[in-house]
């Protein structure tokens, strides 16, 4: 539920005002709590909820909020969600793939096949694009825990497949199977981490500008929007053009 700087307009939220860090929060909560469920409530034994956890305090939500999720977990009256992925084509041949947490699949189903059609797009069968995707762990820690080149030799020590330095962070990228083993070794060399995530990052980038960007735009943030719905992402990347007039 959060982009990292080189990729900020593959997977986005709006602003932060109060109604949405209340959705926010809303979604970030349903994540602990499933991760609760699933496992024990003590997150040093449960590795989805840790990186639960690690989300939701990225986000600064309030650690009352964070210990009533993982209590509802362990409660006998927890929802049932599901995790669903639904894949599909945006405006202008972008592929997006959404994940979502639900107790209804029928109602989230039609709503996100809805949403698809509305925007100029179409939803279509599972992995119908998630083969121009990497399934991968992404740790992410600011700049000021070291250089470029120290943190390369931190990657390599830790087994991360690469560390990646940008403007505002370093991002180390690892497999989905080695993403708990580098993250706890990361964070006990460097301390927690800024966000740590199972993502998907895709092979190759579509550029958007003019109408098809702006209906994509609302396509993701619709999406994005819904309760449901956990995380959006998509190939493409927005035109200069088309990112200064979304800010006007």
């Amino acid at each position: 539920m959060a982009g990292h700087s080189q990729y900020k307009n593959i997977m986005f939220r709006k602003g932060r005002q109060d109604k949405e860090r209340s959705k926010l929060f809303s979604k970030l909560a349903r994540e602990i709590t499933v991760a609760s469920k699933a496992g024990l409530p003590d997150p040093n034994h449960n590795p989805r909820l840790r990186t639960a956890i690690l989300a939701a305090k990225a986000q600064s939500m309030p650690k009352d909020n964070i210990e009533r999720a993982i209590k509802k977990g362990q409660g006998g009256d927890a929802e049932n969600y599901d995790e669903i992925r639904y894949e599909g084509y945006g405006p202008g041949g972008v592929a997006i793939i959404v994940e979502a947490l639900t107790d209804n699949r029928n109602r989230t189903s039609a709503d996100v096949r809805s949403t698809f059609s509305k925007y100029g797009g179409v939803m279509g069968e599972t992995n119908s694009v998630s083969f121009m995707f990497n399934r991968l762990g992404a740790i992410a820690y600011p700049l000021d825990k070291g250089s470029e080149d120290a943190m390369l030799e931190l990657a390599i020590e830790v087994g991360a497949d690469e560390c990646v330095t940008g403007e505002a962070e370093h991002e180390f990228l690892t497999s989905v199977e080695n993403f708990i083993s580098v993250r706890d070794a990361l964070e006990a060399k460097l301390g927690p981490a800024q966000s740590a995530a199972i993502t998907w990052r895709p092979q190759n980038m579509v550029e958007l500008k003019d109408e098809a960007g702006e209906q994509l735009v609302k396509l993701v943030e619709t999406l994005d929007d819904h309760d449901d719905v956990q995380n959006v992402y998509g190939n493409y990347a927005l035109s200069d053009a088309l990112m200064a007039k979304l800010g006007d």
